[in-house]
């Protein structure tokens, strides 16, 4: 089976899926479809990075397209006003070079430097409007982002959003110490951290703009909508570790399920390889269960008052939007050049990161 690239051309490159990586469910079972705003997504997006100086202009150049940060954004929100998925689509690109910078200030040994950037995005979230101008381009970056999706629900929400992306930014934290001093954490402790460095919450946040409503808290907290959010996010950081595998053993990586098991469980490579790709194929199985619980729950919210009707029809729009989130994550692997670490130079350093020391300026 082949993943097709769209690239800048008008024709799709195909690109083979490797048999180990392969999920014949998720190509049979979840359609793959794009927002049909995709191409002038890809456009502004990229402007966007150069105009906010998130990536030189030659990375930009030669890298931004064959990343498919935007394709990775238009396969998911599909119901979302243009306005809506483009602040999403910049900002997810904000969120991967910003993970990269993380990950230069550990190769480099740059504690002081990541200390201060967690601090100044600590303050940018809680008040982003102060920060549009700040110096360093990957502050005033999130700055501009979050102001924009700040904009488009009440202020509960937007409270919500920055307590869920603090303990994002707090997970980073734990991650930098535990790749600086060597540690590689236990399963259990792992996979509890890795819903936040992977941003469960906030990406399940964002369903809710993309649907046009703030979703009431008897809503998000029910366990049939929990749940069906929950599977699919974590398909994602799974299948993610399944895919980056390599590249986080050539970079020294400790936080990877793989490496836990590896390292915890005394696992070969191949046999957790094998565990990985056990646990993605029966979170899809269970999604398919938890996605007709959700749906009942849409529709039993949707008891002939118009109210019922509107909120029971945002719950599905979200539901369809975490069904999108399996196959846009599962092409987005094979399509983007973030992950073909054998095309690297430097198995170690991406050809797409700025490795100059950012955080010491």
């Amino acid at each position: 089976m082949h993943a097709f690239s769209h690239g800048t051309t008008s024709t799709p490159t195909a690109i083979a899926v490797p048999p180990s990586l392969r999920l014949p469910l998720i190509e049979t079972a979840f359609p793959r479809q794009l927002h049909p705003y995709w191409p002038r997504l890809q456009e502004k997006t990229r402007a966007w990075l150069l105009q906010k100086r998130l990536m030189p202009a030659d990375k930009v150049a030669e890298h931004a397209d064959g990343l498919c940060y935007t394709d990775l954004m238009a396969g998911y929100y599909l119901d979302a006003p243009d306005e809506v998925l483009q602040a999403i689509a910049d900002y997810s690109a904000w969120f991967f070079v910003w993970d990269d910078r993380h990950d230069r200030d550990i190769v480099h040994r740059r504690p002081v430097a990541w200390r201060r950037l967690r601090g100044r995005l600590h303050r940018a979230l809680d008040s982003p409007g102060d920060h549009l101008h700040h110096e360093d381009a990957l502050v005033a970056g999130f700055a501009d982002s979050v102001q924009r999706l700040y904009s488009f629900l009440p202020g509960n929400w937007n409270a919500r959003f920055a307590r869920h992306f603090h303990a994002v930014i707090d997970a980073y934290d734990r991650e930098f110490h535990n790749r600086s001093h060597g540690i590689v954490p236990g399963v259990r402790e792992y996979l509890a951290l890795r819903r936040l460095t992977f941003a469960h919450w906030i990406w399940t946040d964002l369903l809710e703009p993309s649907a046009g409503r703030e979703l009431p808290d008897s809503v998000r907290k029910n366990p049939a909508y929990r749940r069906a959010a929950l599977l699919s996010q974590e398909f994602a950081a799974w299948y993610n570790d399944l895919c980056s595998l390599p590249k986080e053993i050539a970079g020294d990586e400790v936080h990877n399920l793989g490496i836990s098991l590896i390292t915890h469980e005394r696992l070969t490579l191949e046999e957790a390889i094998g565990e990985i790709r056990r646990r993605v194929e029966e979170c899809i199985l269970d999604f398919l269960v938890a996605e007709r619980e959700a749906l009942r729950f849409a529709d039993e919210l949707a008891d002939g008052t118009v109210p019922g009707k509107e909120l029971g029809g945002a719950v599905r729009t979200c539901v369809a939007n975490m069904r999108n989130w399996f196959s846009s994550v599962y092409w987005f692997h094979h399509e983007s050049g973030r992950y073909m670490v054998d095309n690297w130079d430097d198995r170690s350093t991406p050809p797409y990161v700025n490795n100059e020391a950012a955080g010491e300026k």
